[in-house]
């Protein structure tokens, strides 16, 4: 297959694939009165998060798209130490997780190496400033984040807004401008408008 685009037959190939690995999570999601798997549904959100916000993405990064977290409820946080250390291990062996499975997929559907390879490195978003794709990824990312998981993010850190702040100003710093301007067009609740002020704030102040 091209490196550069593939038919839309398998591309479909490639996602019922990805949410067949996916449908394994245990934990559950009511969508429209149906029980769903929270991976599969998190994978298709990211699938229709980036057709709007890039409608002419490519192939390797509409995959990427689909596949950045599979199987990621195999390795819970709690199994590896608490504290920075601990999570940067669970974070490496989550990256190195989602490239291994997203490129054994595409290799069992025939796909070439040279694509395969380059859906893991999207994937892995080793070098999110550098590369187009993988800055996308982090944007689709957090739109998926804002638009349907902010609610419970906030009623379970409501006790720490400066733990919200912080978090939601490291969060937009990953961010391209066009992804500010998408994440600003969801008309964002004024007190998480507030709250990323706060963050940006302290931010850079601490810089100074």
């Amino acid at each position: 297959m091209t490196s550069h685009a593939i038919p839309a037959a398998l591309l479909e190939k490639v996602y019922a694939a990805i949410d067949a690995a996916n449908g394994a999570d245990p934990a559950r999601v009511e969508v429209d009165g149906r029980s769903v798997p929270a991976a599969v549904l998190y994978g298709q959100r990211m699938t229709q998060v980036l057709a709007r916000f890039i409608p002419d993405a490519s192939d390797a990064l509409k995959i990427a798209a689909r596949g950045q977290h599979i199987e990621r409820f195999t390795i819970p946080r709690e199994t590896y130490p608490a504290g920075k250390a601990g999570y940067f291990r669970w974070r490496t062996e989550l990256k190195n997780v989602h490239e291994r499975r997203v490129i054994e997929i595409l290799l069992g559907l025939g796909l070439e190496a040279a694509f395969a390879e380059r859906v893991g490195k999207i994937v892995r978003k080793d070098r999110l400033k550098q590369d187009a794709d993988m800055q996308v990824l982090e944007d689709v990312a957090v739109l998926v984040f804002l638009t349907y998981e902010l609610d419970a993010f906030l009623l379970k850190h409501r006790p720490e807004p400066e733990k919200v702040a912080g978090i939601l100003a490291k969060t937009w710093g990953k961010m391209s401008e066009e992804g500010h301007a998408a994440a600003l067009a969801l008309n964002l609740p004024q007190e998480v408008v507030d709250l990323l002020h706060q963050g940006l704030a302290a931010r850079a102040n601490a810089e100074d």
